[in-house]
């Protein structure tokens, strides 16, 4: 599998969700790569996205996202759930993918169909917050050979309903037919 370049996430957030579909996401837990396919994502796109976390500013939760791109941005929810999104743009964009769900591939065991349970399942938390994603213990790869086409879907964001217009921007992208998409 080759390694995705720098320059893969200093793009548009959309264009990035979009070509991150079918990548595998690989995370090193005690010398063993977990990996997944990566089959759901929700785009972020910076500081005017009432959606985002840096629509609140820089502050020291969400610094990693007005970082440079290609580094993971990893924080916890309700008090117990950890999520990991992907920083896009260049540094000050504050743009992000969320990762949503992924197919496991290696070593991956429990439900993915979900942020938190992504997480949990490839023992992601808060010491990967703003792992380079070019280094060896989080990473994001290109799957090896040539792969099947894949139709992706659009939809609505889910549980941003605070934002107001930005909760029904179809930002929301999956691969169709997946069965591991946290919600259809």
């Amino acid at each position: 599998m080759a390694r995705l370049p720098r320059s893969f996430y200093d793009r548009d957030p959309i264009v990035v969700a979009h070509e991150l579909l079918g990548k595998h996401l690989v995370h090193r837990v005690e010398g063993v790569d977990r990996v997944g396919r990566i089959v759901e994502v929700e785009a972020y796109l910076g500081p005017h996205d009432k959606a985002a976390h840096s629509a609140r500013g820089l502050t020291p939760r969400t610094r990693v996202m007005f970082g440079p791109p290609g580094h993971a941005y990893v924080y916890m929810i309700y008090g117990m759930h950890w999520c990991m999104n992907v920083v896009t743009q260049p540094e000050g964009q504050a743009s992000a993918v969320l990762l949503r769900a992924v197919e496991p591939v290696r070593n991956v065991e429990g439900r993915t169909q979900g942020p938190a349970l992504l997480c949990k399942a490839l023992g992601i938390d808060g010491r990967c917050n703003g792992l380079d994603l070019l280094g060896e213990a989080l990473r994001i790869e290109a799957p090896a050979g040539v792969q099947p086409p894949i139709r992706i879907e659009r939809r609505a964001r889910i549980g941003v309903d605070y934002a107001g217009h930005w909760a029904r921007r179809l930002l929301r992208f999956y691969i169709r037919g997946s069965l591991h998409v946290s919600r259809p």
